[in-house]
């Protein structure tokens, strides 16, 4: 079933005309989806956590989360795959594989899939299963659960519930599920398995902070996760996935409150060594680091981000910065929004201003401290602000154009291509 099998009317000409000239804003290449209306009449308006990935069939695949609102019901999450078998010049047309397929349908929402290819071709997915029960954030808050497909994506499985262990960060009564995303795809480690950060919010209960002032004050940590026998092309619920330990999770003090630990959405590249690189969004103005010399299994203390040893911090708000390893090796790319966030870069809160994206290049320095060195800032995009409807909006209003980076990156046929969503809306390359 495809997502505009649940429109409310057709799109007119000049909605359709309006959107694809707003879809060139940012001048991207590739145009991987339009939704139907800038409205909530299509149940289709809401795009990101775009994870584009290598088809084991030489195809470009994707997965992501798209948003819609029924009345009484508050916004609801699904997961949307497509293919494309042009190298992303045209792509099949969305089909809900996880997730209520309709407005009337009573399934959980699924929320922030991430793919895993078995070297066989098996497609898994797995996501966030919210059960209805709510920790600090609905769209945080749920088990683990997946899909396969067997046929490249033209069916899937029935799902399947993954266990999760219990956390000293979760619920202490069991009754509230965890809170956590993957925002990234999946890597290959070196024993052959799949290796991926994610962010961990921690209970109320636990929590260094019971009552806070906005989202950016929920006490987070980022761990990782390892799947080790994917292509023994287990069901998803016999998926082995080894966590790493609880109290080695990386922490970064909040700005204001030093014990509080703000850290989330890491993202991961290998560097020429083998070590593992990552950069975290925080809460204090800049993004963090740490590194790994053994696979993922210990890593360093978390220190703030610099363009180079001894260098300026590089600046972000609570917001999504990752880096992607270009096809020339030791080289990599950032993209960020180099501001501290809040009131003093013109945010209405510590998350804001997530516009305009810039961008720098990294470089291995194999002797240094941090092992990634970066260019200053350069200007990659930016929406001014202009809405999906074409209207420009100031950058503290939810409707305006913003550019949160929920991307991924593809390196094929020794073309580089990042793939992301212009607000939250647009789904571009």
């Amino acid at each position: 079933m495809t997502v505009h099998a649940i429109r409310k009317e057709p799109m007119t000409t000049d909605m359709q005309e309006t959107l694809r000239r707003r879809a060139q804003l940012t001048r991207p290449d590739y145009i991987a989806y339009i939704p139907s209306s800038w409205d909530e009449s299509a149940y289709d308006r809401v795009n990101e956590h775009f994870l584009t990935f290598d088809g084991p069939d030489g195809s470009l695949m994707a997965i992501w989360t798209q948003e819609f609102i029924l009345p009484g019901k508050g916004n609801i999450n699904h997961t949307i795959f497509s293919r494309s078998d042009d190298e992303g010049v045209t792509w099949a047309p969305p089909k809900v594989v996880a997730g209520p397929k309709s407005v009337d349908d009573p399934a959980h929402m699924t929320s922030w899939a991430f793919p895993l290819v078995s070297k066989s071709g098996r497609i898994y997915v797995i996501y966030n299963r919210h059960t209805g029960v709510v920790g600090w954030i609905r769209f945080h808050t749920g088990g683990m659960a997946g899909i396969y497909s067997d046929d490249c994506g033209a069916t899937w499985s029935e799902p399947q519930e993954i266990a999760m262990p219990r956390s000293p960060y979760d619920d202490p009564t069991g009754i509230i599920p965890p809170e956590w995303i993957v925002w990234q795809k999946p890597m290959r480690d070196l024993s052959g398995g799949y290796f991926v950060g994610y962010s961990h919010w921690v209970n109320r209960a636990v929590a260094t902070l019971k009552e806070v002032k906005d989202w950016t004050e929920i006490e987070s940590v980022v761990e990782f996760m390892r799947f080790v026998n994917v292509d023994a092309d287990p069901q998803p619920r016999d998926l082995d996935i080894r966590y790493s330990p609880p109290e080695r999770a990386l922490r970064v003090p909040h700005r204001m409150h030093p014990l509080l630990s703000i850290t989330q959405e890491p993202s991961l590249v290998r560097l020429p060594d083998d070590r593992l690189f990552c950069v975290m969004r925080t809460c204090s103005g800049y993004m963090w680091w740490s590194q790994s010399a053994d696979d993922g299994e210990t890593w360093c203390s978390p220190r703030p981000l610099l363009h180079r040893d001894f260098g300026l911090p590089m600046l972000n708000p609570v917001a999504s910065d990752p880096i992607y390893a270009l096809s020339e090796p030791g080289r990599y790319v950032l993209f960020y929004h180099n501001n501290i966030g809040g009131p003093a870069a013109g945010g209405t809160m510590d998350a804001m201003p997530r516009e305009p994206v810039y961008i720098s290049l990294g470089e291995c320095r194999p002797g240094a401290d941090q092992p990634v060195w970066f260019s200053q800032p350069k200007l990659f995009m930016a929406t001014e602000g202009i809405a999906p409807d074409s209207v420009t909006r100031s950058l503290g209003d939810t409707k305006a154009g913003s550019l949160s980076m929920y991307s991924s990156f593809t390196n094929r046929n020794g073309v580089d291509v990042l793939w992301y969503p212009d607000s939250k809306f647009f789904l571009l390359g």
